[in-house]
């Protein structure tokens, strides 16, 4: 099992949305949710290149405390199944 953190989500929106736009973090836009999910679009295409299948979830709550320890409170943001397709 994998688990990722991103820890510049902030910064990817800014780039991504520009001046203008950075108002709008935190009250219109969840930089968060929307990094994750493009990262996780990204996942999808590269498993099925790979021909991994995989449930990929984005969720909200868990806290990495140093290194030894993950706290787990979650709420699901995002649940994709990615399952390989005979076409």
């Amino acid at each position: 099992m994998l688990i990722i953190e991103v820890t510049n989500a902030r910064e990817v929106m800014r780039q991504r949305i520009g001046k203008l736009g950075e108002r709008l973090i935190g009250k219109v836009v969840d930089a968060e949710a929307q990094v994750e999910k493009a990262l996780i679009q990204e996942l999808e295409n590269a498993f099925k290149e790979f021909g991994i299948e995989a449930r990929i979830l984005s969720v909200q709550g868990p806290q990495v405390v140093g290194r030894q320890q993950l706290e787990l409170p979650i709420q699901v943001r995002e649940d994709r199944n990615v399952i390989l397709s005979d076409d």
